[in-house]
């Protein structure tokens, strides 16, 4: 994963002047996209469908489709040579297999966390691709440094919009990225949590602050530029009579600013939620049911960003 915990703090680099917000040392800004990794693009895209998603461009090289809602865009990877290397046992079944975070430079931001322990991954762009530079995260999954996210994009050269589809379909029911929810090793909380404070400048939620209705493990808050695209990562240990101890992405989190509303509108497409006594829709949350062996969702409150609403940030 990383080794800068064995380096002393009078050893490790300084921020360079680039970064001059020491909370948030690599200009984030919330999340670009997340991947999945699948042999199976067309019965995740349905499940995608469900969540509101619609595939609006496909991949100019590769088997690749491009989902999106408001703000959220997720990448459907089938292109075999892209496959993580594990999914845990789960034969066939997706994976969450990448994050792409928005940054100030993404060059700059590489380097910084490289030079701070994390683990480069090698990539060979094509003929007509960006160059995207990415480190080793969760279970074999990589984490992308994008700072091409706004008129001009990276997909505005990689990938080819699909004829008569609207580009930007609205989000149902006010859906964002709230966060992910990474499953990890027993007693690996401290190195999880290390690892994103000191790279990405994580920081961790007490407990008494909790969101949604799967509240376990532990939670941090990513900084961004603008506060509307912070956003959460959970960090899950095993209970102890559980046998699976891979360490992997498990599922997105959306914030919504009216759960139950939102899992109306969903119901609508399709989509079913799980009712159990342990887990069920109320105000504060909701999850739905797992699709293909591994693909799960969780809503949670979020009050709309100001920004959204016409007051001040």
């Amino acid at each position: 994963m990383s080794d800068f915990l064995t380096k002393t703090l009078p050893v490790r680099e300084p921020l360079q002047a680039f970064f001059s917000d020491a909370s948030n040392p690599i200009g984030l800004d919330g999340i670009e996209f997340i991947e999945y990794a699948t042999d199976k693009p067309q019965a995740l895209g349905q499940v995608l469908e469900m969540m509101g998603f619609r595939p609006i461009a496909r991949h100019r090289s590769r088997e690749v489709l491009l989902y999106r809602q408001g703000e959220l865009n997720i990448v459907v990877n089938a292109h075999p040579s892209d496959a993580p290397a594990t999914d845990g046992g789960r034969s066939g079944s997706p994976v969450l297999s990448a994050i792409a975070l928005r940054v100030r430079d993404a060059r700059a931001a590489y380097a910084y966390v490289v030079e701070r322990g994390a683990w480069e991954v090698a990539t060979h762009a094509e003929v007509m691709e960006l160059h995207i530079p990415a480190i080793h995260g969760a279970g074999g999954s990589r984490i992308y440094f994008v700072d091409r996210y706004k008129e001009f994009s990276i997909y505005s050269v990689d990938f080819v919009p699909i004829p008569t589809v609207d580009q930007h379909p609205p989000a149902t029911a006010g859906i964002a990225f709230f966060g992910v929810v990474q499953y990890i090793g027993t007693d690996r909380s401290y190195d999880w949590i290390e690892f994103y404070r000191e790279l990405l400048g994580a920081a961790l939620i007490p407990d008494e602050e909790r969101f949604g209705i799967m509240p376990k493990g532990e939670l941090l808050r990513l900084p961004a530029l603008h506060p509307s695209h912070r956003f959460m990562l959970q960090l899950v240990e095993p209970d102890p009579n559980v046998h699976d101890t891979h360490e992997r992405l498990h599922r997105i989190g959306l914030g919504v600013p009216d759960v139950l509303a939102a899992v109306q509108a969903l119901r609508a497409l399709g989509m079913e939620f799980v009712e159990t006594a342990a887990a069920h829709t109320e105000a504060r949350g909701a999850i739905t049911r797992t699709y293909l062996g591994s693909v799960v969702f969780e809503l949670v409150h979020r009050e709309r960003p100001a920004a959204l609403t016409g007051g001040e940030s």
